[in-house]
């Protein structure tokens, strides 16, 4: 992979991340397009990395929310900030699961298989709709509820299931307000992407040399910088725009993409 095809992939995550339209799906198809070969754990690593640009960028735009979530943590009292920060740990523990025990195994839908990805985009618009249909209410985030969105995470591990998606439809759909859905919903994949650097680390799998250390890098910024501008004004078309619209524009890009994996 050139500079130039990770600027352009890191911009794509920036921009997607954000949306429910699946930010891992759409750099998939862009690897596919731009003609990455890269096998399986090498793109996934790529996809980290570009992840992890856009969950710093969360963490600018949303400081004061995670400063009241590391406060919480700190805090004896059972409290709303406590058990928010609770309720974000008990969401990252099935995503944490399969993280740790079927990596292998998602490291292979990581390969460029462009007509899964368009399977899983027309998953996604579906979740959407059926979201989108689902009445307004002011509820919060519960304990079960928020164990049910993690679950909904873990299954939006998979290219083209969007991460924000599923997990705003999931909390929707259980009668969550749409808004704290959104909050939720951006705020709890923040430690999982910063768990997953750090398994990579440790283990020695996040080792950027020769060619690939500009790549990624190049990416990171621009991930990181079209992130920034990304999460201060496409939040609020999520929380204020109709999920159809996202429904349909994943229902399309997903017919694309299954018509080029077979004629590609």
């Amino acid at each position: 992979m050139d500079t130039l095809d990770a600027i352009i992939l890191g911009i794509i995550q920036g921009l997607t991340e954000f949306l429910p339209v699946s930010s891992s799906g759409h750099l998939e198809l862009g690897k596919a397009i731009l003609g990455d070969s890269t096998v399986g754990e090498q793109s996934l690593l790529f996809t980290v990395v570009l992840h992890f640009a856009t969950a710093l960028s969360t963490i600018v735009v949303f400081r004061k929310d995670v400063w009241e979530i590391l406060s919480g943590l700190f805090q004896f009292n059972w409290n709303e900030e406590t058990q928010f920060s609770v309720k974000i740990i008990v969401s990252m523990i099935p995503a944490a699961l399969i993280g740790l025990y079927f990596e292998e195994k998602l490291e292979s839908f990581f390969g460029g298989d462009v007509g899964f990805i368009g399977r899983m985009l027309i998953v996604t618009a579906f979740l959407l709709y059926f979201a989108d249909r689902a009445k307004n209410t002011t509820k919060k985030v519960t304990f079960g509820s928020a164990f049910l969105i993690g679950l909904s995470q873990a299954v939006a591990m998979l290219p083209g299931i969007s991460r924000s998606g599923a997990t705003i439809s999931t909390s929707v759909l259980l009668g969550v307000d749409k808004s704290k859905a959104a909050r939720f919903s951006f705020l709890m994949v923040v430690p999982l992407i910063f768990g997953k650097i750090g398994k990579d680390i440790l283990g020695g799998e996040l080792n950027l040399q020769g060619d690939n250390n500009t790549a990624m890098a190049a990416g990171f910024i621009s991930a990181f910088l079209a992130g920034l501008v990304a999460c201060t004004w496409m939040i609020r078309i999520v929380k204020n725009s109709k999920l159809t619209y996202f429904a349909a524009y994943c229902l399309v890009v997903g017919l694309i993409a299954i018509g080029y994996g077979l004629w590609a």
